[in-house]
């Protein structure tokens, strides 16, 4: 795919290593592609090629492209991208149409990791984190039923399970949840993007949350399991031991 679509002020090197970044993680390019070459990127965006080659360096260094001498610039297989690089992570906030394979694979990642940390969360809340948990809860339901507070929603759903992540007072998990925000927040976006109302969703939050008052890490787990189970419905997605429940009716 050309350059032709993509638009935007550049000020310096972030700037454009942002606006091309994005359009690697939304597939404008896809994995074995070959990257538009210095000069053409230069001339579309009306920069020097220094400021092209500075942003391409933060490119590869976060594994989306690699830079090789007689075939030039290709897009790198998903397995090489660096996803817990924080400008990975920075590139990806607000993005809702991610590669298809990218947004299987954070969902995966949540599948395995969530129910696991929701049921340290249960065991290891203390009042103020159950506060947080709690405050995030109450901020879905106010927003759940306008479709004009969609995004106020998803922030208040990613507070929710930023709010699980630090009340398992594991130091890994907390970090982990720093640096994958902005995927999450992506995968809470796009799986709430269609969907015209979001009660059975906040129904199985509420569930987490009973479950965290009580301190019944096994419910907790299950809860956050069932949450997932929404997801993978939302967005069409079928993985093993993920079973299909009613949908809501729209």
């Amino acid at each position: 795919m050309s350059l032709d679509t993509l638009s935007a002020h550049v000020g310096d090197a972030d700037d454009l290593a942002r606006i091309l970044g994005r359009a690697l993680l939304t597939s404008h390019w896809l994995p074995g592609d070959l990257f538009p070459r210095e000069l053409d990127v230069a001339a579309h965006f009306g920069v020097s090629r220094n400021l092209v080659r500075n942003a391409l360096t933060q490119l590869a260094a976060t594994g989306l492209i690699v830079r090789t001498a007689g075939r030039g610039t290709l897009v790198r297989d998903l397995n090489d991208w660096h996803l817990l690089d924080p400008r990975l992570s920075e590139w990806m906030s607000g993005l809702v149409d991610l590669n298809p394979q990218l947004l299987r694979e954070i969902y995966a990642f949540r599948l395995s990791a969530e129910p696991v940390v929701t049921s340290l969360a249960a065991t290891a809340a203390s009042a103020d984190d159950l506060q947080r948990i709690e405050a995030a809860f109450e901020g879905m339901a106010k927003t759940a039923t306008s479709a004009q507070k969609r995004l106020e929603h998803a922030e208040y759903d990613v507070a929710f399970h930023d709010a699980v992540y630090q009340a398992s007072h594991n130091l890994v998990w907390r970090q982990m949840e720093h640096l994958l925000r902005p995927s999450i927040l992506a995968l809470v976006q796009r799986s709430q993007h269609s969907l015209t109302a979001l009660d059975d969703s906040l129904a199985r939050h509420g569930r987490i949350v009973e479950a965290i008052r009580r301190g019944d890490g096994e419910q907790a787990a299950t809860a956050a399991r069932a949450v997932l189970e929404r997801t993978a419905e939302d967005l069409r997605l079928a993985w093993p031991g993920i079973h299909s429940s009613q949908k809501e009716t729209t």
